[in-house]
């Protein structure tokens, strides 16, 4: 589960910026006295040219294997999606070793937070806010929903979408492989087998738990294929008509592919938010 995101999206961020669409960089959203400039931040793209003051709202995680990564990485995300009349709040967090799991989870529950408290502001409406995550990402926002630890109400989220998300039965992974310093898999989980559970959203599945939309890409790393069926199983009973969509894709493509704004993943998502 050795996941990088390549620096080639920072580029192309910088060139697809639109002028219809407004961008609201590096907000803090942390309640802290600490100095601002070693605090996370968030990013808003909303469309400049919407008349609503209600649009849909979709809060992205970025993934990075948890060690690696950053929002700036992502304009060409929140911008897609905000001119399709979505406000998009794209979430930065402490990676490891600086942070362990909880550290993020806690950082993205706060975002969230901060989002449903502010997003009006913005256009948004907080009670039409979804969340997505590719990798690490998809993680970081099931557990901060799923577990009620980090203070978030499930019925509050209008549902999750999860792209190739790694890390969503770390218990069952890490038995197999336990972690080691290699790419700060100790900081980030522990030794501990009992952490590892508390990490896995697998084990917060109930019938409170927001509607899911999934994507698994059918050449992604076998650890993410298997813990996604996992997830798949264990959710089932409390959302039998879920069936993932499988693209024929590796792990990084399945972000990489949202560089283009015609991709069918926009309307795909777009739809899922509609209906739910």
């Amino acid at each position: 589960m050795r996941i990088a995101i390549p620096s080639l999206f920072l580029l192309m961020s910088f060139f697809l910026i639109g002028c219809s669409v407004q961008k609201i960089e590096n907000v803090p959203y942390l309640q802290s006295t600490s100095n601002s400039n070693s605090q996370p931040s968030l990013n808003i793209f909303t469309p400049k040219t919407s008349n609503s003051e209600n649009n849909t709202v979709l809060v992205f995680v970025h993934g990075g294997n948890w060690n690696s990564g950053k929002k700036e990485l992502y304009d060409f995300y929140g911008k897609n999606f905000a001119k399709k009349g979505i406000t998009t709040v794209v979430v930065g967090y402490t990676l490891s070793p600086e942070a362990d799991y909880k550290v993020m989870t806690t950082q993205v529950a706060e975002a969230i937070k901060w989002t449903q408290r502010n997003i009006g502001e913005y256009k948004g409406d907080p009670k039409k806010l979804f969340l997505t995550g590719h990798s690490a990402g998809g993680h970081l926002v099931a557990l901060a929903t799923m577990n009620e630890e980090y203070g978030i109400e499930p019925s509050s989220i209008s549902g999750i979408i999860l792209n190739d998300a790694a890390g969503l039965d770390m218990h069952h992974y890490l038995q197999q492989y336990p972690p080691t310093t290699t790419d700060n898999y100790l900081s980030t989980w522990s030794d501990d087998p009992e952490v590892w559970k508390k990490a896995s959203p697998i084990f917060y599945v109930s019938e409170n738990t927001p509607e899911i939309m999934m994507y698994v890409g059918e050449k992604t790393y076998p650890s993410i294929r298997v813990a996604n069926k996992r997830f798949l199983e264990a959710l089932k009973p409390f959302q039998p008509d879920l069936e993932p969509i499988l693209l024929d894709k590796k792990h990084i493509p399945m972000m990489t592919q949202f560089l283009w704004p015609w991709n069918n993943r926009y309307q795909e998502m777009v739809r899922f938010m509609n209906d739910n």
